[in-house]
């Protein structure tokens, strides 16, 4: 897990991940097996800040089902990291 690209996913959109970016708290869908370090490392070197903190939370796939064929199903599990950033460092996710 050495290569940020395979670590971080792809960010969150979400009211609540814009509300926490004026905290410098950034939301990042990770790999399942990264480990808090590997998800430090990749956003230092991804976007050249510092990271203070990062929490992770696993979160379980809801159960769907299919309406018409009542087929059950279940979306993929995914993995979240909440990367705080050190004072004075910013991302622009989606200034471009």
């Amino acid at each position: 897990m050495k290569d940020a690209s395979t670590v971080l996913l792809r960010p969150v959109i979400s009211e609540k991940s814009y509300a926490l970016m004026n905290e410098r708290t950034y939301v990042f869908v990770v790999d399942k097996r990264a480990t808090k370090v590997d998800v430090r490392h990749a956003v230092e070197r991804a976007f050249g800040v510092r990271v203070d903190k990062v929490n992770t939370l696993n979160r379980k796939g809801k159960a769907t089902r299919n309406r018409r064929t009542n087929v059950k199903g279940q979306r993929p599990d995914t993995k979240r990291a909440f990367v705080t950033l050190h004072a004075g460092d910013k991302i622009d996710l989606f200034e471009s």
